[in-house]
């Protein structure tokens, strides 16, 4: 059963660029996307900017509302407030056991819980490293403890599910809830593949709580029949930009389809393209909760002192060398060099060793216990300097990252901001240095917008390629759909009542 599907990999499919998709399927999303955008967007969404609180949009009563942080959403009948600490929530102490490190609750979380713990399908617009995996975890973990109350003697197939796009990110959530879940019993088990499915089948049938795995081996699970998600009521996907990106969208679509028809859905992206928005119109109710931490656009974070350097492709090495010398000059500190290409990410590894640098990588080229193991060599600080295609752009916590040297420049400009994002974290300061080639220039425009947005120095040397930027366009469906016109009319088959509101 599981041969041929595991060949598909997260990292595969990251790194290999674009998804083919047959015109047919293109187009019918196309259509779809255009006649339903627009009262998507307008109607439908509960949108609460933290960092602009005048930008809301009441879904249910359709009314635009100036609100301050300390005032009440007021959503119909229903009244939410943003939690200024964790006591708010209302939470038993075992559930909030693994916040008492935190002085309180991070923005993304202050916003969500309310609306999660009230059982509303959600929409987390928030940069990476903002709190998001106990954002969805907390409330996980309070809908098993309802659930399970209500039956307390069955607890054979879980009832949470969270879908993330890639091994290490699964993992690292896997992390974070199996110790969330200590106190209160909750059990999780993280299923991806690269590894032994044995182990994995041996949690299932002893039974879990909460499921976290990657869309290939959990549809291999699935259709090997050991893993059974019919009693899954509660359903998060992590990086769903990504996930779909990366052409897990038919998976993600079976996996959807196994679970319990009455759910709640959250998902949790860094940015809104088109294939979320249409993921999230098709598998959520017609009135999800929409919360923005900062932006949805593209913007770096500040804390980051961004510097680009435009040279010769074949001068890479050499400078990479003089940087090292600069940036890592004590071999304590830790360094992420981001490459494009899975071999590309072992030649620099080899070139760096023989210069003596000690150095570990991570790409798809790698089985999956050597991406584990490097990964924790880099992380304990053994070996702090570590070469990464984008498997690691995004999602991973990895502390005290002090400089991020992009050697090779990714093929989007989001993913130039998810690498970047690897240090800075937690309030500290970073440094990204970039490379970037004549082969690059395509995306000048775009790096330039991204430059001065963080009010970061822009080389006159990229200003050269000019500060055209292309019209974007969804990596699945390309460049088809267009401005959101504030005014159009809604779909009549969109309805609000109380109804909607119901878990």
């Amino acid at each position: 059963m599981g041969g041929p599907k595991e060949q598909k990999t997260e990292a595969d499919a990251m790194e290999n660029g674009q998804t083919k998709l047959h015109k047919k399927h293109k187009n019918k999303h196309k259509r779809k996307l255009e006649e339903t955008d627009a009262e998507f967007v307008k109607d439908v969404e509960i949108e609460k900017k933290v960092e602009e609180p005048e930008n809301a949009l009441n879904g249910s009563t359709k009314k635009k509302k100036k609100l301050k942080e300390e005032e009440i959403l007021d959503d119909g009948d229903v009244k939410y407030k943003a939690l200024d600490s964790f006591d708010e929530s209302g939470l038993p102490g075992d559930v909030l056991d693994c916040c008492k490190a935190f002085d309180k609750p991070s923005p993304i979380q202050s916003h969500s819980w309310p609306f999660l713990l009230d059982g509303r399908d959600f929409i987390g617009i928030a940069a990476t490293g903002s709190g998001k995996t106990l954002a969805f975890g907390i409330p996980a973990i309070r809908h098993v403890l309802n659930k399970r109350k209500s039956n307390p003697s069955k607890k054979v197939n879980p009832l949470c599910l969270v879908l993330s796009p890639t091994r290490e990110l699964a993992q690292q959530i896997s992390d974070v809830l199996c110790d969330a879940g200590k106190a209160s019993g909750v059990k999780s088990v993280c299923i991806y593949g690269g590894t032994s499915k044995g182990p994995q089948i041996s949690s299932l049938k002893a039974g879990v709580d909460i499921v976290i795995g990657t869309p290939g081996r959990l549809k291999d699970l699935i259709e090997m029949g050991v893993c059974r998600l019919q009693e899954v009521s509660f359903v998060v996907l992590d990086e769903a930009d990504r996930m779909l990106d990366m052409g897990f969208e038919p998976e993600v679509r079976s996996i959807l389809s196994q679970t319990c028809s009455v759910r709640q859905m959250v998902m949790f992206s860094a940015t809104w393209p088109p294939a979320v928005h249409q993921l999230a119109q098709e598998f959520m109710d017609p009135s999800p909760v929409k919360v923005v931490v900062g932006s949805e656009d593209l913007a770096a974070n500040h804390d980051v002192m961004q510097i680009v350097e435009v040279l010769d492709d074949r001068a890479r090495d050499e400078r990479l060398q003089t940087l090292l010398e600069k940036y890592h000059k004590s071999r304590k500190n830790r360094v992420l060099v981001f490459v494009l290409y899975k071999k590309e990410a072992s030649r620099v590894e080899n070139m760096l060793q023989r210069r003596g640098w000690k150095a570990v990588s991570i790409s798809g080229d790698k089985a999956q216990n050597a991406r584990t193991q490097a990964l924790s060599l880099f992380k304990d600080g053994t070996c702090p300097l570590m070469i990464a295609t984008d498997v690691a752009a995004r999602g991973l916590d990895i502390p005290d990252v002090e400089v991020v040297i992009n050697y090779s420049f990714p093929l989007t400009t989001e993913d130039y901001v998810h690498r970047i994002g690897r240090t800075g974290r937690a309030g500290k300061k970073g440094v990204a240095h970039t490379f970037f080639t004549k082969e690059n220039k395509g995306l000048a425009g775009e790096l330039v917008n991204v430059l001065r947005e963080a009010k970061q120095v822009v080389p006159e040397s990229l200003l050269k390629f000019g500060t055209h930027v292309k019209k974007k366009e969804s990596k699945l469906y390309g460049a088809h759909f267009r401005e959101i016109d504030a005014n159009a009319p809604k779909a009549s088959k969109i309805t609000f009542d109380n109804s909607d509101d119901e878990d």
